[in-house]
C-alpha cells in the first residue's frame, strides 16, 4: 500500500482498467481526476462513427460480467441500470476447414447435446469432464492467483499452489485438453484463447484453459449499443460519483519531488496529486516515470492482429454473432505467429457480426462485420515500414479467403470500411505494435509480470493488459481495482459478529 496522503489521485487513461481503478478509488472515498488524450473515454475500447456504422474498434468479446457489476458496486451503482447485456447463444459458432461446424454453448447440457451431435458419445463424455475440470480450475485461480496483487512470489508458496499443481495447471495446455476430448476440432475450440496469451497452445501452460473456462462456461455478452457502451458507462457512473474527466489532453510529464509524483502536466495544465494511476502502455507509462525496471529477460510481446471493418449490404445467414473459421493449418499457424515472424498462409480467423445481435449500429437494412486476423508483432514480423505498403495487399488476401470460405460476394456487399494494421498499433503507442502487450509466458506471469508498483516511485501504479494480472477485458478490470487497492489498502472482510447483519 502506497504511503503518505493520496487524498487525489490522478488516473491517466480513460480506458477500461483507469475506468475500473476510478470507480474503485472513488468508492473508497478518493478525489479522482481521469486525463484522457481522446474526446472519449474507452481507449482500446473505442470507437468510430462512419456512414451512420458505430464501428467498436477494440474488443468484441466481453466475459465475466460479475467484474463490470464490482466496478459499478464500488460507487453504490447497479449495472443494470446504465448497461443491457445480451447473453449471446451460441457463444461462437465454430467453422472448420473439413466443412463442419459446431456451435459452442455455454449452457453444458445445450454443448453436450452439440458435442456429441458433432463427434461422438465418447466425445461428449470427455467435455464433461473437462467443463468440470476448468471450473475447478477457475475456482483454484482466481482469488490467489489473478485477482491478487504481487509483491514476491513467495506469495505463490499457498497450497492453492498445490490444488493447482494437482490439477495439472503447469502441464501443457494442448496435451491436457487433449486428456479430455481428442477430436482435433474440439481441441482447437478449447485451446485457441492460448492466443490471447500470445503462446501457442502446444507451449502454453494449462493454467491458461482459464480462459476458455470464461468463453465457454461463464458466458460471453454483448452490450446493446455496442462494446463502447460499457466504457461510456463506467465514465457516467464514476463522473456521477465525483470523477472529474479532462478529455481531450495528452500528458506530457510528472512533476516529482523525490519519490513522490507531485503533479500530472498535460498540453493544457497542471494538476496537483497526491498520487497517479498510470495505464497507457508499458513504455510510454516508463517514460513518463522516467525510469523501466531491469529484467534479466527482454520482454515478449503477444502477436499482433490486422482488423478488417466492414459495413455492407448485405450479410451472410450462416454467421453468428462470433464465428471462427479455422484454417486446416493449425501448429504451423502459431509457429509462423510466434516463431518465423510469417503472416498465417492458412489463416483461421474471428469473423464478429455485431448487427446479428444490435441491429441499431448500422443504418437500416445494412450490415457491420468485423473480422480479426492475428500476424507477427513488429518485433518478429514485418516493420512498421513494411506494413504500411504491405497493409492494403493483406486486405485483398483477406477479402480472397473470407469469399472463399464463409461471405462469398463479401467486397462486392462492402459500402464503408477501415483497415487496421501494426501500423496503427504503433501509432497509439503500444509496443511492438500490438495491443495484445507483454505475452504470458511463464517468466512473464504472476509475480514474474511486470508488477503495477515501479522502484524508484513511490506514489504511482501501473494499470493495464500490460501489468498485473494479464490481457484481456475481465483482468484488465482486474488490474484497475488492484491499482486503486495499491492506493486504497484492500477491502476488509466483514468480521463474524457483523457478518450478515442488517444495519
Amino acid at each position: 500500500m502506497i504511503k503518505g496522503p493520496v487524498d487525489h489521485v490522478v488516473v491517466v487513461g480513460a480506458g477500461l482498467s483507469g475506468l475500473s481503478a476510478a470507480l474503485h478509488l472513488l468508492g473508497a472515498g478518493r478525489r479522482v481526476t481521469v486525463v484522457e488524450r481522446d474526446m472519449l473515454p474507452g481507449g482500446r475500447a473505442g470507437l468510430r462513427t462512419e456512414g451512420g456504422y458505430r464501428i467498436d474498434t477494440g474488443p468484441t468479446v466481453l466475459t465475466m460480467p460479475d467484474l463490470v457489476e464490482d466496478a459499478f458496486a464500488a460507487v453504490g451503482d447497479r449495472m443494470a441500470d446504465r448497461l443491457e447485456l445480451v447473453r449471446l447463444d451460441p457463444a461462437y459458432r465454430a467453422r472448420f476447414a473439413d466443412g463442419s461446424q459446431l456451435d459452442v454453448h455455454t449452457d453444458g447440457a445445450a454443448m453436450e447435446a452439440a458435442v456429441e451431435k458433432f463427434a461422438g458419445a465418447r466425445q461428449a463424455v470427455g467435455y464433461r469432464r473437462l467443463r468440470n475440470w476448468l471450473e475447478r480450475l477457475y475456482q483454484v485461480q482466481m482469488r490467489r492467483f489473478i485477482d491478487a496483487n504481487f509483491d514476491s512470489p513467495l506469495q505463490l508458496l499457498h497450497p492453492d499452489l498445490a490444488r493447482l499443481a494437482a490439477l495439472g495447471g503447469f502441464g501443457r495446455l494442448d496435451a491436457r485438453i487433449g486428456r479430455f476430448v481428442s477430436d482435433e476440432r474440439l481441441r482447437r475450440v478449447f485451446s485457441f484463447q492460448a492466443l490471447y496469451a500470445g503462446v501457442p497452445p502446444a507451449r502454453a501452460l494449462a493454467a491458461y484453459a482459464v480462459i476458455a473456462y470464461m468463453d465457454t462456461v461463464a458466458g460471453v455478452y454483448f452490450p446493446r449499443g455496442g462494446m463502447h457502451a460499457l466504457p461510456t458507462a463506467m465514465a457516467d457512473a464514476a463522473a456521477d460519483a465525483g470523477g472529474d474527466f479532462r478529455y481531450g489532453q495528452t500528458v506530457q510529464r510528472l512533476e516529482r519531488s523525490g519519490g513522490r509524483i507531485t503533479a500530472v502536466v498535460t498540453d493544457r495544465e497542471r494538476i496537483p496529486c497526491d498520487a497517479v494511476v498510470l495505464t497507457p502502455d508499458l513504455p510510454v507509462s516508463y517514460g513518463l516515470l522516467g525510469h523501466a525496471p531491469r529484467r534479466p529477460l527482454s520482454l515478449r510481446h503477444s502477436p499482433s492482429a490486422v482488423i478488417l471493418h466492414a459495413g455492407t449490404d448485405r450479410t451472410w445467414p450462416d454467421l453468428a454473432h462470433h464465428t471462427i473459421s479455422f484454417g486446416a493449418a493449425w501448429k504451423s499457424t502459431f509457429r509462423q505467429l510466434t516463431r518465423t515472424g510469417e503472416l498465417m498462409s492458412d489463416p483461421s480467423l474471428l469473423i464478429t457480426r455485431p448487427t446479428a445481435t444490435d441491429p441499431s449500429l448500422a443504418p437500416p437494412g445494412k450490415h457491420l462485420h468485423y473480422i480479426l486476423a492475428p500476424c507477427p508483432n513488429t518485433t518478429i514480423g514485418p516493420g512498421v515500414h513494411e506494413w504500411r505498403e504491405l497493409g492494403p495487399r493483406y486486405r485483398d488476401e483477406l477479402l480472397g479467403w473470407l469469399e472463399r470460405r464463409e461471405m462469398p460476394g463479401l467486397g462486392a456487399a462492402i459500402e464503408q470500411e477501415g483497415l487496421v494494421t501494426p501500423v496503427d498499433w504503433s501509432a497509439q503507442g503500444h509496443a511492438a505494435g500490438t495491443p495484445f502487450a507483454v505475452a504470458h509466458t511463464f517468466p512473464q506471469t504472476g509475480p514474474f509480470r511486470p508488477r503495477n508498483l515501479v522502484r524508484g516511485t513511490t506514489n504511482a501504479v501501473l494499470a493495464g493488459c500490460g501489468t498485473t494480472p494479464g490481457v484481456g477485458v475481465p483482468t484488465v478490470l482486474i488490474s484497475g481495482k488492484l491499482a486503486a487497492q495499491r492506493i486504497t489498502g484492500p477491502p476488509v472482510a466483514p468480521s463474524r459478529r457483523t457478518r450478515g447483519t442488517a444495519v
